[in-house]
């Protein structure tokens, strides 16, 4: 069943409620940052690749106000109690674990001489978590907005996608590229972002076809991005390159990766293939919506999911399913193509589509899904939405 997403002004007047109850406090400022698919691009973010996300219609939003003390206290809607940070220390890691998100982005802000005030905030979403849909980046990107409210400053956006990226790293430990911070700060309407991530620039590209949408398929099954998987991949990729002896993933080419086969080793030689295959695809995907050949997309979709399922092995036997579905389905019933989305073990497929049938390619991805799994997974379209931003009265 196709799932209704959320209403931000919903979303907005629940948070400001949340912090009436919870903290007794009256909202002043509210910050939303959206969730992320990728359509094409997976796992070279991090290796000088280019990517092309969207930032969806789902989303983190924060409500708060200075408290006048030094302290921060934030709740969170699906948490019980509240974490209270020391806003006069430099921040470290601590407890409770989500916090650790927050705390490294104050911590952003602090580095560039930033004094953080005590304020209350109440965090509530609209993005399902362990989805693969970048909850995390939503989150550092709201927190990061709300401290542009709370201060009266702005910050360049790259520079802010940035410190939600580094405190990704520092506070969470996950390596992660720059892809799904870089999405929901630079989101927009009927746009995908394609990031060149060498050169860290991010292009907008038009998606205003009205009559195609994007499903996105939970597939229930969650993964932690922390626990080694995610990091082993990308050492791998470092290890590739080094064997290549390349400065960058962007100067090698699929004729390099056979004639260093045996030499690179497996795993480490179908990790490569992929990198190249996918900046390879990625590229040939923007140049096909650059002249509105959406119809290029499937096939390039089929050969980037096969690419992460048997080269880099991230995919699981759930994600397969739902992506086998859809391919079932077929041009015929509406769906041009289908890929896992996201850091992979688990979370979520994207399934590009006529939107006249979108409803009917949910009901055939949520039936055959759960008659295979014995799972029920959430279905949802978006299509591109507006990035991170402080939300004005009347939104």
């Amino acid at each position: 069943m196709l799932q209704i997403n959320p209403n931000l002004t919903d979303l907005v007047a629940d948070a400001a409620a949340g912090l009436r109850q919870r903290l007794q406090a009256t909202a002043t400022i509210t910050a939303a940052a959206p969730g992320r698919v990728n359509l094409i691009g997976e796992h070279i973010d991090y290796c000088d690749g280019f990517v092309m996300p969207f930032a969806i219609d789902r989303y983190i939003v924060i409500a708060g106000c200075a408290n006048g003390t030094n302290e921060a206290r934030i709740c969170d809607h699906t948490l019980p109690g509240m974490a209270v940070l020391d806003v006069t220390a430099m921040q470290q890691a601590g407890t409770p674990k989500w916090s650790n998100y927050l705390r490294g982005v104050i911590r952003g802000f602090q580095d560039r001489g930033h004094h953080i005030p005590g304020f209350d905030a109440f965090i509530i979403s609209s993005i399902p978590g362990g989805a693969g849909l970048s909850s995390s980046a939503a989150l550092e990107c709201a927190t990061a907005t709300f401290l542009e409210g709370l201060l009266d400053t702005v910050l360049d956006t790259k520079e802010k996608a940035l410190l939600c990226q580094k405190a990704e790293h520092d506070f969470v430990h996950v390596p992660c590229g720059i892809m799904d911070q870089f999405a929901s700060a630079f989101g927009k309407p009927n746009r995908l972002i394609l990031i060149d991530c060498q050169s860290g620039e991010p292009e907008l590209v038009p998606f205003e076809n009205p009559d195609l949408t994007v499903l996105i398929a939970n597939t229930m099954v969650h993964h932690e991005l922390s626990d080694g998987g995610y990091a082993l991949r990308r050492k791998h990729t470092e290890d590739g390159l080094a064997i290549l002896g390349k400065a960058s993933w962007r100067d090698v080419t699929a004729a390099d990766v056979t004639a260093a086969w045996s030499q690179l080793g497996d795993p480490v030689n179908r990790r490569s293939r992929h990198v190249v295959g996918e900046i390879a695809r990625t590229i040939t995907a923007a140049a096909a919506l650059a002249r509105n050949d959406f119809e290029a997309l499937g096939p390039l979709m089929a050969a980037s999911h096969d690419s992460l399922r048997d080269d880099f092995e991230v995919s699981c036997s759930e994600l397969d399913i739902m992506v086998e579905i859809a391919r079932k389905i077929g041009r015929a019933g509406g769906v041009i193509g289908a890929r896992m989305t996201g850091g992979g073990f688990g979370g979520s497929t994207v399934t590009l589509c006529d939107a006249s049938k979108a409803t009917a390619i949910a009901a055939t991805l949520a039936a055959d899904y759960a008659a295979a799994t014995g799972i029920s997974p959430q279905i949802f379209a978006s299509r591109p939405s507006q990035g991170a931003h402080l939300v004005t009265s009347g939104q």
